[in-house]
Order: structure tokens, then sequence, then C-alpha cells
């Protein structure tokens, strides 16, 4: 059954479908209170977003608007063409952020910033500092590289967080709302048939239309999407499907080509399927989600396997030491797929958000938020060199997390993810809650019996178990639904009736009674993982997981080079002092004139006494100076 959503605007929400099987909730809903995800939240409030702020500015990016009112474009233009959109996507940061904390110094930057941005748009609603002044390039000269309607999608999702948190009557929503307007006039029906060559503006527009009700936006969406695969865009050596403009939508099997735009592409699609009720759209894009998911997704939930082209590679094709795994393409994944975990009720949607939030989305910030990766490998080989603080990076870097990068879509796009966690961890339909991530939050919520409030305690994804606490709950009955993890063979669900033993997926309880509490205990230890043996790369070399996240061995903690590191299967890994250690011996091939041979003696057996080594959790490598390290290891 399609659970009909109350109200057009979706208060609180990153996205708001108006029928799914669940309806999300709002960042007015959900309340993270501390732990894991709490403390990422209080870092991107006290550090990150002022630190994207300041580089922004250092850089002149932001300055970018103020040269285009005082006339000093194309000069004086800073950036790449596509540096706008982060000054967008901090924007949005900053909406969600001020949406769920009262910070007036906040409030007044982000005034500022929305008075700079603003000031530059034209009178027919067009805004980019890249083109369309003398000097520059015409409007939409370039579709392919231009990034004018990526730009435009950044900056309405900006206006949506605003309108979702305050309401449309505000500065940054009238500037949106006129920008969508001069875009559907622009490539409207009877405008000019094009696309952009980085999808993004789909998913921004449909959520324009929810928030307004607006037709003419989902219209326009769903014009764009349909265009893709009709060749529109120019021929390149990386080949059409880089952007998604060599087969339809529809018709796509797996994602393909450029990852974080086939990926925003699979939201824009996901959406526009919802609203239209188009169940054919749909099944096309939740099949090439689960072939992607199951064939050209790396252990962290990391999406991407080539350099070139920042692109999905073959499936199987997912080599450790060259992932590309970009930290913005976790993100548009963990949209994807808690969109289709709403619209679909498929488990293996909300299992691949928990993947990709505590393995690659987590890692990307510095531990002190004044940093963060742009690409996230499985393997490091070389220790590298710690990065400057005052120059940005190539965005290949990745062997310490630099302040900023010359290209710089990641950082950014941290703070509105970030900012809006909450609103991933729950939703709601007419009979009761669903639980999907697991974090200390307050839930308060209305349903057809009542008025529900939830407090869940949890020490997760350090301990397993999770409490909640029904604080107020309606009389009549309702229904709690807990999502067990992929990974947690032998949980238990506890509730005033008894011990009940549940199997991986959803699973529904009776709602408790207000001071009630029911607790999913999930099993936490440390296990060994295989790949699947078409993946060619770790073929021979074993991982280890416990609970959500995937552990790596870093030099600092083996003493050398981790290359050396050998690790043995016999027994389980083990847990002391809060720390996941593994038998590991190390082993140092011979140099010889030529590196292969008639047999396996070619490579040097394991040396020196088996030893325990610890294992640290992959999202906090990297934090303790330059090293090596790796997720996958030979065994033997």
């Amino acid at each position: 059954m399609k659970t009909q959503m109350s109200g057009a605007s979706g208060r609180g929400l990153p996205f708001a479908p108006s029928a799914a099987k669940w309806r999300p909730l709002g960042i007015n809903e959900v309340t993270i209170e501390g732990g894991f995800w709490g403390e990422r939240q209080g870092l991107n409030a006290s550090a990150l977003i002022d630190h994207v702020e300041h580089w922004l500015e250092k850089l002149g990016w932001t300055g970018n608007f103020d040269a285009a009112v005082q006339g000093r474009l194309p000069a004086d233009r800073a950036g790449r063409e596509f540096s706008d959109s982060e000054v967008y996507k901090l924007l949005e940061g900053m909406a969600w952020e001020l949406g769920r904390s009262d910070d007036a110094e906040l409030q007044a930057r982000y005034d500022a910033l929305v008075a700079r941005v603003a000031a530059a748009q034209e009178p027919d609603g067009y805004l980019n500092t890249m083109f369309g002044r003398p000097g520059q390039g015409e409007r939409y000269s370039d579709m392919e590289w231009g990034h004018e309607l990526y730009c435009f999608g950044h900056l309405i999702q900006a206006g949506v967080a605003r309108a979702r948190t305050v309401g449309l009557d505000d500065t940054l929503v009238r500037v949106v709302i006129r920008a969508a307007d001069h875009v559907c006039a622009e490539f409207g029906v009877d405008g000019r048939q094009a696309i952009c060559g980085h999808a993004e503006i789909e998913t921004a527009l449909v959520e324009l239309y929810r928030v307004t009700g607006e037709r003419r936006y989902l219209d326009q969406a769903r014009l764009f999407i349909e265009r893709h695969g009709q060749g529109l865009l120019g021929e390149i050596f990386l080949g059409q499907q880089y952007f998604q403009d060599n087969v339809a939508v529809r018709e796509a099997t797996v994602l393909d080509g450029h990852a974080v735009r086939a990926l925003y592409l699979a939201a824009g699609a996901v959406d526009l399927a919802v609203e239209d009720a188009d169940a054919e759209l749909l099944d096309a894009v939740t099949g090439q989600v689960r072939t992607t998911l199951a064939r050209r997704t790396y252990l962290t939930g990391g999406m991407g396997a080539h350099h070139e082209g920042e692109s999905f590679g073959l499936d199987w094709e997912l080599p450790p030491d060259r992932a590309y795994a970009e930290t913005c393409a976790g993100i548009a994944s963990v949209m994807v797929n808690h969109r289709l975990t709403v619209a679909t009720g498929d488990v293996r949607h909300a299992d691949a958000v928990e993947r990709t939030l505590y393995n690659l989305v987590a890692a990307a910030p510095a531990a002190d938020g004044r940093g963060f990766f742009y690409t996230n490998l499985l393997h490091q080989r070389v220790p590298g060199v710690a990065p400057s603080l005052e120059e940005p990076a190539a965005r290949s870097a990745t062997s310490a997390r630099p302040p900023f990068f010359t290209v710089s879509c990641c950082g950014s796009n941290l703070t509105r993810i970030f900012a809006s966690l909450g609103a991933y961890l729950a939703t709601v339909d007419d009979g009761g809650v669903q639980l999907h991530q697991y974090a200390p939050a307050t839930i308060r919520v209305r349903i057809a019996a009542g008025d529900v409030m939830l407090r869940m305690a949890t020490g997760y994804p350090e301990g397993g178990v999770i409490e909640v606490t029904a604080v107020e709950a309606p009389k009549d009955p309702w229904t709690l639904t807990l999502r067990v993890p992929s990974w947690a063979a032998g949980a238990v669900v506890r509730t005033s009736a008894g011990d009940l033993p549940v199997a991986p997926g959803y699973v529904e309880v009776p709602g408790p009674a207000a001071g009630e509490t029911v607790t999913l205990d999930l099993p936490m230890a440390p296990r060994w993982t295989y790949a699947d043996p078409r993946v060619d790369a770790v073929r021979g070399q074993v991982a280890v997981e416990r609970g959500p996240m995937v552990l790596a061995l870093e030099s600092i903690d083996l003493g050398g080079d981790v290359a050396t590191a050998r690790i043995s299967t016999g027994q389980s890994p083990v847990e002391r002092d809060g720390q996941v250690l593994v038998p590991i011996r190390t082993a140092t091939p011979a140099d010889s004139d030529w590196p292969f041979g008639p047999s396996a003696e070619v490579v040097a057996s394991a040396t020196g006494e088996e030893r325990l080594v610890p294992l640290i959790p992959y999202h906090a490598w990297a934090n303790r100076g330059p090293s090596t390290m790796r997720i996958w290891i030979p065994e033997g």
C-alpha cells in the first residue's frame, strides 16, 4: 500500500514524495542526540561549514558573484566552470543546519552569502558567473562541459532546503523560483532540445514541484530525464555513456559512465517515477541500482573503479588500490538508495545506505573537520606526504585529507548530508514507525492511531544493542518495524512478550505502550569477509568487518608496510580492550631479475612469528599521519 504524504511542502525533508510505501521523516521530526552521527553533525556545525566557507572565499569562488555585479567578469573569475555550485551546496548545508539549530551567527553569514548570490541574478532569472557576459561564452553554448544546468540544480536544492525549513517567503526561495522558471522557458517542449552533461537538475526540479505544487517543474524534469539516451550531447573520447546519453534511462540495465552523474540521474528518475506513478520507470532504475550494488560496488559502499572518467568499471572490476570511489558518489548513492528504501520497502537499499554512510561518507572528513578525501581507495601503497594546509590539492590525492581541492565538490557536499542526517533514520505509515538506521535519537510523529514519541538509545556501531522506548504511544495497536542488517545473523528482538530470534530483513513487532521498551540485539563479533571469485583484484585475500564497519590494516599498527602482511584465517578475529586483532605474519619477497617463475616459490613464504595485530575502522584511517593501508589482506 502506498502512503499518501501530508502537505505538499514536506517540512524538514531532503526529499518529500507525494506517495510511497513509507513517508520519510524530516529533521524536525527526528533529532540525533550524540553518538557516532551526532559527533559528526557537531563537527559539521563547529568546523566543516566554516572551513568550506573560508576556502570558497579564499579561492575567490564566492567572489565571482561580486565580480558579476561589479562588471569584473571574465577577467576576475576564479575556479572551474562549476564553481558556483560549491557555493550553492554550502548554502544548502547552512540551510539544513539552521533548520535544526538556532545559531544567530550562522544565520547572519547565511543571509550575507544569499545577498551576494541574489545580486548576481539577471532579470530573466539566469544566474551563472561563467557564461553570458562580454568576453564569456554564450549561455548554453557548452552543454557537454559547461555545467550551467548542474549549477542550477544545486541552487534549486539549496532553495528547497530553505523552503522546507522556513517556508516560501524567503529571499533564496524567490531567487530559485525565478531561476527554475527561466530553465523551463529555455528548455521546455518548445525550447532548446538539450540536456546537461552533468545530471543534477532533474531531482532538484522534482523537489521544487513538491514544494510549490507547480507542475511545470515536474514536467521539465520529465523532459530532461526522457531526453537522456538520444545522443543530444557531443561525442567524446570517454563515450556518451560518460554522460548517460548512450541509452534511455528506461532501457539501461546497470549504472554506467561517470558515477556521480549516473547516480544523480537515478535519483531524479526515482523521484519522477514516484510522482508519475510510473511503475515501469521505477522498476528500471531499481534494477539498475541492484545490479550495480551486486557487481560494481566496493565493500565500503564506494562506487567508481576508474580514475579516467571518474566512472564505474565493468562488472566485478573493483581494484582496491586504484579505486576512485568518489565521496560525492557515495553521497549520491545514499540519496538514491534511501529513495528506493522509501519507495519499495526493500531492505537491500537501507543496508546499502548503512554501509556507505559508515564506511565511505564517514571516512571523508578529517577528524578535525578541516580536510577531506575526494577519492577513497581501499589500499594505499605508499605513505605519501602530509598535505599543504595553504594550497588546494589535486583531486586524486588520497594519502591524506587535504584542506581543499582545485575541484572541490566533496567538502561542500558533506555539509549538506551531515546537517540533514536525521532524515535518513526513520519513516512512518498509517500503521506505525519504521527504523532504518540506528543512532541515539528522539522521534516525534503522528500515525493513524495517534501521536508517537520514541527515544532510541544505543552505542551503535560500537555496540549492538538498540533500545527503543516509547515515551508517548497510542492506546490503539500500532507496529514498530526494525531493520536487521544483512550481516546480523543471530539477532534477537526483546519485547515484553519475550525474546524473538530474527533473521536479516525487516521485522515487525507490536508497538510498545508508553513507558515500554523494545530492544534489538545485534551480534557484533568481527567476521571474515570474502569477495565474489569474479573480483580478480582481491582473489586470495580476505577482509574483516565488525557490525556495519569495514576494518583496515594500517602500517602504523603493523610496524611496517602493509604490503608485507599475510593473514591466517584458521581462527576468528579477536576482540580485546576495544580493539579487533587478527593473526598476521609478514613476508618480504626476495628481489630478483624477473618477478615471474614456474612455481609459487617466486613468492616468499611468510616469515617471522605470527602475532595479533590491531585493525581500525576504515573510516578512521589516515588520521595519524602518512601511512600505508589495506582492507583486503592476502591469506598465507
